[in-house]
């Protein structure tokens, strides 16, 4: 889901010219071929051979549906090609996944036909249980098979990841390194050589400008499930008012007990709904008393003759003990992400609060730890020694990793949360170089719902791996929820001030450093969905 969203374009002047996309055939005697970068100043020798000084990394091997073909001796394509050839490949997988479903879908006509009752009266029931039991053995492969698709469909989302990755943290690395050179190469006509050789050892840093007024949301964010409330919170009599990419909703259960997510107006007169009450599974208007269904549309009009009304709704699901709904225009996917603390950890405290922030500069600070020593000296990190350099370690890829020297594992999930695993020995104390090696454990989950341009819904879950008698404490959810008020506190008066600057024009991203890097990767991600082709280097 998330993936394929995050994933943009870039264009082909970006890339040096001798940094070329390879293709060629996989395995002799099978359909499909590979996909392999060639990096390196030689590049293409002459004739179109591949000189043996380039580097040669395999990005991600191709489906083929085409009949058998020759093996050939390969083709040049640019980056851009090398992703329009990922996207094939997804759209083939796809295809081979509705045939899939298509053949399930026919074999259950057959099942029916074999049942029809007008078919019973010249087969004998010996004879129905044998095709009912080639049918069902039909429809398990069947059923593997679709499994099987989704798989496939799986491996290729990963390969158009790989490749956007690999082109945003490897081919732009070069890029910004011959830039570099070409600088300094220029200085030094110009002036001493100790400042060119000076320049040569301080790398150009480039930030990001996010400056100026909030701008409205890309709609291309909004087409993600979106948690905004936690199941507990939201009863069979009760409703919850949100705000989402600044458009009130209500919240309620319907008849079922299913959640449903509409419009917080009411048709008539525009009347909050959240001022009325539940009745029956439906939403009343506390003016007329305008009755709505969790799909939006209006049940009763008391004194007044029925008419066919509607208002707006979103597609709403309950999962994992949250409430998601899905504000964007595209049809929404199938799956939600997993939010669930890992195994053995137990939750204690759902809390939610409403920020005065934009939600991006709240997730700058959530991906941040690098800044606890200095203004978390009243809650957890009191007492915490400043390091003389503090480094977020992560793949290549990904949006995910630890912290070094602090045991913290951290992890950005699309397209507004935060998980983060603290390793522990007792409240307040961090032990070891690794969460594995602390024998105890803090699980959390922050969401950063976009109410407004200005207005944050942060959804925080708190799980710990020890202490399950705590759970049992009376009134122990109050002395949670002002611990957690008081962590924001300190958080939010920074934040606060950096948007007052940042709308009156000061750039809060103008010179990250090593410590940016999951900050980075979550503004490149966005800005993706954007259509931005800025990148931003940063040494590890």
């Amino acid at each position: 889901m998330t993936t394929v969203a995050a994933l943009s374009l870039l264009p082909t002047s970006l890339y040096r010219p001798s940094t070329k996309i390879y293709t060629k055939r996989s395995v002799p005697g099978r359909c499909g071929f590979r996909v392999v970068a060639v990096f390196g100043e030689e590049g293409v020798g002459g004739g179109g051979s591949l000189e043996r000084k380039s580097t040669w990394e395999a990005i991600f091997d191709v489906e083929d549906p085409r009949p058998l073909q020759p093996s050939s001796k390969g083709k040049f394509l640019d980056a851009n090609q090398a992703l329009e050839v990922a996207r094939f490949d997804i759209q083939y997988c796809d295809w081979r996944a509705r045939n899939d479903l298509l053949a399930i879908m026919l074999l259950h006509e057959k099942v029916v036909e074999v049942l029809n009752p007008l078919a019973r009266e010249y087969k004998s029931i010996g004879t129905m249980k044998k095709e009912l039991a080639e049918l069902q053995e039909e429809l398990a492969q069947a059923h593997q098979q679709v499994h099987i698709s989704e798989a496939r469909v799986g491996a290729a989302l990963d390969k158009l990841a790989y490749v956007e990755t690999l082109v945003n943290d490897k081919l732009l690395q070069e890029k910004d390194t011959r830039e570099i050179s070409s600088d300094c190469s220029s200085l030094s006509a110009s002036t001493s050589s100790p400042s060119a050789e000076t320049m040569m050892k301080q790398p150009r840093r480039r930030g990001f400008n996010v400056s100026g007024p909030v701008q409205p949301y890309h709609p291309n964010l909004k087409n993600f499930w979106y948690p905004v409330a936690f199941s507990r919170d939201l009863k069979e009599d009760t409703m919850v008012p949100i705000d989402c990419f600044e458009e009130p909703w209500v919240i309620f259960r319907g008849k079922d007990g299913r959640p449903g997510c509409v419009q917080n107006s009411c048709a008539h007169r525009a009347c909050p709904l959240d001022l009325g009450s539940v009745k029956e599974g439906r939403i009343q208007c506390p003016y007329h008393g305008w009755e709505y269904s969790t799909d939006g549309k209006c049940q009763k009009m008391p004194s007044t003759k029925m008419l066919n009304v509607r208002i707006k709704s979103l597609p709403c699901f309950e999962h994992e003990g949250m409430i998601w709904v899905w504000p964007g225009s595209d049809p929404p996917t199938a799956t939600l992400p997993s939010l669930l603390p890992p195994p053995g950890f137990q939750i204690h405290a759902e809390i939610v609060i409403e920020l005065p922030v934009e939600h991006g500069l709240l997730l700058d600070n959530l991906l941040d730890l690098a800044h606890a020593p200095f203004t978390h000296t009243s809650t957890f990190a009191k007492g915490w020694a400043v390091p003389s350099l503090v480094k977020f370690l992560t793949p290549s890829s990904g949006l995910q990793g630890y912290w070094d020297p602090y045991p913290i594992d951290m992890e950005f999930k699309p397209p507004c949360m935060v998980l983060s695993t603290i390793g522990i020995s007792k409240p307040g104390k961090l032990e070891g170089q690794n969460t594995r090696e602390c024998s105890t454990h803090l699980h959390q989950l922050h969401v950063c719902l976009p109410s407004s341009r200005q207005k944050t819904r942060l959804l925080y879950r708190m799980s710990l791996d020890f202490a399950p008698q705590l759970r049992h404490v009376p009134f122990m959810h109050i002395l949670w929820r002002y611990f957690a008020d008081k962590v924001l506190n300190e958080d939010l008066r920074l934040v606060l001030g950096q948007q007052d600057r940042m709308i009156h024009g000061a750039n809060v991203w103008n010179l990250p450093v090593s410590y940016d890097k999951l900050g980075i990767r979550y503004r490149l991600w966005r800005e993706s969905l954007e259509g931005g082709s800025d990148q931003l280097p940063f040494n590890n």
